[in-house]
């Protein structure tokens, strides 16, 4: 079970990418095979432009109950992915039991009135699948990749565990002691992930998307059987949540499964619309400052409060990713050159834009210093660059650069089952559609520069802003915080990941 950190990634182009290896894969990732033509290549661009053209039509279903059905054909092997998301993340949670969603999803994978304990998990290990589960602001979702022969068999799991979880104080209690000891690895125990938590409170003063999706741990210690039958009942209704089944299916198929297990499940409660407090127009610049003895490489983030995709005016938040990618998205953008290459003063830095969402997105700029380069100076550089791109916009070549990057992006993400079903989940999930998830390329093609420099000189303002500083005990300000010596980045070697970090869920 997982939760997100909702400064994952390093542009929604880096996150596609990450998105299309397997929410298993742990540690550093192997180095791609050669291959004979690369997508950048015209047998690439060829081969590419071929797999788009042969790829099947995606299609969709309501069933009796209010469950969308989302078919995702790829038959080139006999596998299929079951993906359930519910529309109810952390963000819907009342006030006062914050982490319940988080929580719920540890419990369902408790035993129902049908399957002990274990059952479902078992049969999945059984046949050597892989299952997993995550949590956000704004969805649950659960998932199962098996052999396409027994799709059948999980869809009656899954089915079963909407409606018929049995919970007890013997079950939910040993559990929110787990869900505790995760917030101590994962929160407590690792000063980013701290000050991540504090600079998202200062960031969103009225929104619920400040209090971690994990919850405060005051909170979390009070949750209780009632809170989590309570959240169940009200959300874990079939018209509150949508079905993906990716892979060697057809959609008959998948209807005749869906009708025979999920159209089974009564819709059994209304959630309601999803009225949340909005975030005021921000009027001043935050900052936030953590020091602690853990701390060994230094960093800044700058976060500054944008339109998501769900609420940006049209052609806005597609400018706002292709700015990312510009300013900061890989080893050609504007801060890589300035900071990495050019002065050499950052170990890592870049920029992402965080637009799925059903309420406001986050655009985010980072960076470590290296060598003798203090804090303050990696500081200064970066937002010397965000206020020449705010000043002066971006180039028609390098606007066309970030086009041909999402594209490529974005057929890789197609490559892997389970990232091409995450896309749509997320989507349908935070007020998107199918038409709107394929309607994105060209949607990025449209863009213009001069939407591009509006967006950057409309958000890219101070006053949007929070930094955070991360700091070693010892260092009193950001003038004086450096690169440990010895260290790898005082030598000038570079991150896998630029410094930034990593995209994706963490683990429990």
């Amino acid at each position: 079970m997982s939760f997100p950190i909702r400064r994952a990634g390093v542009s929604a182009i880096a996150l596609a990418i990450a998105l299309s290896t397997p929410v298993f894969a742990q540690g550093t990732q192997p180095a791609p095979a050669p291959a004979p033509a690369t997508a950048a290549s015209p047998a690439g661009e060829a081969a590419a432009a071929k797999a788009e053209a042969m790829r099947p039509a995606i299609e969709s279903f309501t069933l009796d109950n209010g469950l969308q059905v989302v078919v995702l054909p790829d038959h080139r092997a006999p596998i299929a992915t079951q993906m359930i998301w519910y529309k109810v993340g952390s963000a819907d949670e009342p006030k006062g039991v914050s982490g319940i969603a988080h929580f719920l999803e540890h419990l369902m994978f408790k035993g129902t009135k049908t399957h002990k304990q274990g059952e479902f998990s078992a049969a999945v290990a059984a046949i050597g699948g892989e299952e997993n589960a995550f949590t956000s602001y704004d969805y649950t979702a659960y998932y199962q990749q098996v052999p396409v022969e027994a799709l059948k068999e999980m869809m009656g799991f899954e089915a079963d565990r909407m409606e018929n979880l049995v919970l007890t104080d013997e079950v939910v209690l040993p559990e929110r002691d787990v869900i505790l000891e995760e917030r101590r690895m994962r929160i407590d125990n690792e000063p980013g992930a701290q000050l991540s938590e504090a600079v998202d409170a200062a960031l969103f003063q009225n929104h619920p998307y400040g209090t971690p999706v994990i919850g405060w741990r005051n909170e979390m210690e009070k949750l209780s059987r009632q809170d989590a039958i309570a959240f169940y009942d009200r959300f874990y209704t079939p018209n509150n949540a949508t079905l993906l089944i990716a892979g060697d299916v057809t959609l008959d198929q998948v209807k005749a499964y869906a009708e025979e297990t999920f159209g089974k499940v009564p819709r059994r409660a209304d959630p309601g619309l999803r009225q949340r407090p909005q975030e005021p127009e921000p009027l001043a610049a935050r900052s936030v400052t953590l020091r602690d003895a853990r701390v060994t490489q230094p960093s800044v983030q700058t976060t500054y409060l944008v339109p998501s995709d769900n609420n940006a005016k049209p052609g806005e938040s597609e400018a706002l990713d292709l700015l990312a990618d510009i300013l900061g998205g890989g080893t050609t953008s504007r801060l890589y050159r300035a900071l990495v290459v050019d002065q050499g003063i950052a170990a890592g830095t870049g920029s992402y834009y965080q637009g799925t969402a059903l309420d406001d997105g986050q655009f985010m700029t980072y960076g470590t210093p290296r060598g003798d380069a203090t804090l303050d100076q990696v500081e200064k550089a970066v937002n010397a660059e965000v206020e020449k791109i705010a000043r002066d916009g971006v180039t028609a070549a390098e606007l066309e650069a970030a086009k041909n990057r999402v594209r490529k992006a974005l057929i890789y993400q197609r490559d892997n089952q389970t990232s091409m079903a995450r896309r749509y989940g997320a989507a349908l999930s935070t007020g998107g559609t199918i038409e709107k998830v394929e309607s994105w390329p060209d949607r990025i093609e449209a863009v213009t520069v001069d939407q591009v420099n509006a967006a950057a000189k409309a958000y890219l303002q101070p006053k949007r802003s929070v930094t955070g500083y991360l700091l070693p005990a010892d260092a009193e300000t950001s003038a004086e915080a450096k690169a440990p010596a010895g260290s790898p980045e005082a030598a000038g070697a570079v991150a896998p990941t630029d410094g930034a970090p990593v995209p994706g869920d963490t683990r429990s």
